[in-house]
């Protein structure tokens, strides 16, 4: 008996040792890499695509001791027609995993595929597996170690099955020889044929002659006016290396030996505006900046530092020599606004600062600051700590339903991450000095808090604090600020991928958090000593199915029984939640649907109900409704027009695998910011997303009536920040689209925005464009390498084609400078010139330049 009972433990005990726990040394000794397959399978408008596992550690996978966990651009996944070792399943949002069959079986050494398909065409590098991470499991399918990978391997894009999607995508394949067709429309100017000032004034007159600007040169100023007196002095500064002397007061008339600069208000009126307007005048007596307010004379400030040559940005010298020039300008609309998202990917405060220095360089006045989405909570809420000790941080949850904000875009299991951009909040005092710098600028940021919709960081916040003063026993402050119906069964996907991101309309304490929100940051604007006018309210992309199988929401229907579907629920809420905002003085802004009603048959109408409120809606969407835009200025509403297919940074330039962005809206490019026609807009809507002409699809739609020009509000440029990680590729996103949207923000009307034939308004467009991008390629663009320590700049690659055996090449911003090797390596500032067609053989590699020396990607072409 004793040696049965000896047996009997000594089986255990092997049975024990069978499964011994994973180290996270030895699972990142786990290879994964994943290749794209085609985007050309059944049905059209799918991929195909396929992760490699190599197990290189000395541990076995099998059927349920692993799974791995990623973030991947959102796409519905196909359920396998064929048996498969693992599948791929939707978790929420962005994040998906790998879940392994019953029978798997993965050993050391050995290697196996898993294939997969979805819904969508997957094009960019950027839209592949990011963030991966093994979680293993023990016996009873308790999580026991997590663990990053970190051998992956992404397979290059470089079929055209896998760079088009599908046969419905009309685009070209974006190659050197396809670039080089493109930029033969393009011609270089000579420095006398270039815009002196961007954005374009309303009327600049140049004479001959030349002052020199040197430190002798005193700075004089009207009361009021210090702030932007101050702001030259740092700018001159940073050209000259030297400090400008100061005083406050006007010169007496014959009172100076040396020309002076002169900052002062007075009446300016151009174009009939006079608000943010201003006068420069340069000639032999010096420097005179009047401006019909301060705002206008800090602009006079931008277009003074807009004259300075590239080379006194270049090599910081005592002395400026400046043409003589009058200008006279005014703004064609008062709102000129960019949109920074740093919910999806969090951006440093000082980062922010970079990007308010670039809009006032460029004269856009309003920051629409997007600090609330579903993937993070960015801002210090007195009384709510959850919404930062949550809601600013994400990590691997057990699953959706946890009170965690669970990865996306790539952040990874773990928060607080330093090397990833998914964790981090800006403190009250963080927020104020943002304020104030945006403020001396003279732009007004817009605080934002995106519901019903997009709400999940919040929702997960106010979860947490439920679930904590429950515990304490304290029910009534438990509830206080729960924004969900916890008995809802609703099933819903936003256009995210997320299945609960929205909040209760039914409950009184989300109009309460609501509040509480808006009151909270109203208190960090008086600290700052401003004051909040205007606030967005969000209201984007709810999802259909949202509270259908909410008792909550049943029970206000009933309540009240003229809403008839809960799809009119988003109605209901933005009629209760407005008075509310209008009783604290603010202008309520929010993306189209808070102007809208939607119909059984999913069509939005202008909803007349809030035409005349205080309520200012954003147009972002004509790609989908094409004349929305249109047809809510025409019913009344002032409106910003913020369209994808020109405003939108976030997409891509094209279809290059490597070129970072989206594109559900198109490829978008500094020609497309630039080419907007507010008034006609359908003239400067060329494509659909797919590369379809977009013609045809303006046929019967409503144009923009001539008395309701005065309902466009103004205009907002989007960046969007799912692909964005990190300063450097804000930065590559904005720069050079923000100075093509400034010359459609402030410049004024172009000629051929009214030109109704269409032949000859494109080669009058093309002709306009041709300047302005010589412009920025030899004016513009180079200062940006030494504004605030230097910028980071998208370059475009050359187009090259080998014709006979010669190398013909060319940029689509004309007077970057095209530098070649043949030997195999990178080119580089001291690489030989192209100049004109030569002969070359084997591997050419190109690059184009500007004049500050940063350079382009690599194009390379083969020649025989």
């Amino acid at each position: 008996m004793k040696n049965l009972f000896l047996l009997f433990a000594v089986l255990l005990l092997l049975a024990g040792c069978g499964r011994s726990r994973i180290t996270k040394e030895e699972a990142q000794k786990i290879k994964v890499s994943w290749k794209l397959n085609s985007n050309f399978i059944k049905p059209d408008g799918s991929f195909s695509a396929q992760f490699t596992l190599k197990n290189n550690s000395g541990i076995t996978l099998d059927g349920s001791n692993w799974a791995l966990f990623f973030n991947m651009s959102p796409r519905p996944i196909h359920s396998n027609k064929t048996a498969e070792p693992a599948t791929i399943e939707h978790i929420n949002g962005d994040w998906y995993k790998m879940v392994a069959a019953k029978d798997f079986k993965l050993r050391p050494d050995d290697s196996l595929v898993i294939q997969y398909s979805g819904t969508e065409g997957v094009v960019k590098e950027t839209d592949a597996p990011v963030g991966l991470y093994f979680v293993f499991y023990d016996k009873d399918g308790k999580e026991e170690e997590i663990a990053e990978v970190t051998d992956y391997v992404l397979e290059p894009f470089t079929t055209e099955e896998q760079i088009l999607r599908g046969k419905m995508d009309r685009n070209k394949v974006n190659t050197a020889e396809t670039r080089y067709q493109h930029n033969l429309a393009f011609t270089k100017l000579g420095a006398d044929q270039l815009l002196k000032i961007i954005p374009s004034p309303v009327k600049m007159t140049s004479t001959p002659g030349a002052v020199s600007l040197t430190n002798r040169n005193q700075i004089f100023y009207e009361e009021g006016l210090e702030n932007e007196a101050r702001y030259l002095i740092q700018k001159l500064k940073e050209v000259t290396g030297t400090d400008f002397p100061i005083q406050k007061g006007l010169p007496a008339e014959g009172s100076f030996t040396n020309p002076a600069i002169v900052i002062k208000s007075g009446k300016v009126n151009v174009n009939g505006i006079s608000k943010e307007a201003y006068t420069l005048n340069i000639d032999a007596n010096g420097i005179v900046i009047t401006g019909s307010d301060a705002a206008g004379a800090f602009y006079g400030v931008q277009s003074l530092m807009q004259l300075v040559p590239v080379e006194n940005f270049q090599k910081p010298v005592n002395a400026i020599n400046l043409g003589f020039v009058k200008v006279e300008d005014a703004p064609r609309f008062h709102f000129r606004s960019m949109h920074l998202d740093v919910s999806r990917n969090f951006q440093t405060k000082e980062s922010v600062k970079r990007v308010l220095d670039l809009l006032a360089s460029y004269k856009v006045n309003h920051f629409l600051f997007y600090t609330t989405e579903d993937e993070g909570w960015r801002i210090e809420i007195d009384g709510l700590p959850e919404l930062t000790e949550v809601g600013a941080q994400r990590q691997h949850t057990s699953g959706k339903d946890a009170s965690a904000i669970h990865p996306a875009y790539g952040s990874g299991p773990f928060a607080r991450d330093k090397n990833k951009h998914g964790s981090g909040y800006y403190t009250k005092a963080d927020f104020i000095e943002i304020l104030k710098y945006a403020n001396e600028r003279h732009i007004k940021v817009i605080p934002e808090l995106n519901f019903p919709g997009h709400a999940m960081a919040a929702i997960k916040s106010m979860e947490a604090r439920y679930e904590r003063l429950m515990k304490e026993g304290k029910e009534k402050e438990a509830n206080e600020y729960r924004l969900i119906d916890p008995d809802d069964k609703s099933e819903y996907i936003s256009a995210q991928g997320y299945k609960n991101n929205v909040v209760s309309v039914a409950r009184e304490s989300t109009y309460h958090f609501f509040e509480k929100v808006v009151d909270e940051i109203g208190k960090l604007y008086k600290e700052a000593g401003l004051t909040m006018d205007a606030f967005h309210t969000g209201g984007d992309e709810v999802a259909e199915g949202v509270w259908t199988k909410s008792p909550m929401a049943a029970q206000l229907m009933k309540e009240h029984p003229e809403i008839k579907e809960a799809r009119y629920l988003q109605t209901y809420f933005f009629r209760k939640l407005l008075p509310r905002l209008e009783k604290r003085n603010l202008k309520v802004h929010g993306w189209e649907e808070v102007a809208l009603n939607k119909t059984p048959a999913g069509i939005y109408n202008a909803n007349p109900e809030f035409a005349n409120r205080p309520v200012v809606p954003y147009i972002w969407n004509n790609v989908y409704d094409v004349d929305l835009g249109n047809r809510l200025a025409n019913a009344g509403y002032q409106v910003v027009f913020c369209n994808v297919t020109n405003f939108y940074f976030d997409m891509a330039y094209n279809n290059d695998p490597k070129e970072p962005g989206l594109y559900w809206g198109g490829f978008i490019d500094t020609r497309d910011n630039w080419a907007f026609a507010p008034f006609n807009m359908f003239r400067t809507t060329e494509e659909t997303s797919m590369g379809k002409p977009m013609k045809e699809e303006f046929v019967g739609k409503e144009l923009l009536k001539p008395e309701a020009r005065k309902n466009v509000y103004g205009v907002e440029a989007q960046l969007w920040s799912e692909m964005i990680k990190g300063r450097d590729m804000m930065e590559y996103a904005i720069l050079p689209k923000l100075m093509g949207f400034s010359e459609s923000a402030w410049a004024p009307e172009r000629k051929w925005e009214n030109v109704a034939d269409a032949d000859s308004r494109n080669k009058m467009i093309q002709e306009g464009w041709n300047v302005f991008a010589n412009t920025i390629a030899q004016r513009n663009i180079p200062k940006l390498k030494f504004m605030n320590g230097g910028y980071n700049y998208r370059l475009p690659m050359p187009g090259a084609i080998i014709d006979n055996g010669l190398l013909k090449a060319n940029t689509e911003l004309p007077g970057l400078a095209i530098r070649y090797t043949t030997d195999g390596s990178e080119p580089t500032t001291k690489s030989e010139l192209y100049n004109d067609a030569v002969k070359v053989t084997g591997t050419v590699k190109l690059k184009s330049f500007d004049s500050a020396g940063s350079a382009s990607r690599t194009c390379v072409i083969n020649a025989k």
